[in-house]
């Protein structure tokens, strides 16, 4: 794994912890280092960090706020 990379695992904690919760990337990031796109996709979908993911906690934080209000009226 080349100094850059690990300096990038390092530097981000859901990245860092996602690779040790998941060691068999330590071998394919060694073979291929062009795969850490692939691993921050999947870090990114297990941890529910994409963009849909972050649309449906505002949707779901919105109507919360509906509902109470509606309590209130």
């Amino acid at each position: 794994m080349t100094l850059e990379l690990q300096f990038k695992i390092k530097n981000d904690p859901n990245l860092f912890r996602y690779l040790r919760e998941n060691s068999y990337w330590y071998k394919e990031l060694n073979r291929n280092p062009a795969s850490i796109k692939q691993m921050e996709f999947e870090m990114r979908k297990r941890y529910k960090m994409t963009t849909v993911d972050k649309i449906g906690n505002i949707k779901k934080s919105i109507e919360m706020v509906r509902t109470f209000m509606d309590v209130l009226s």
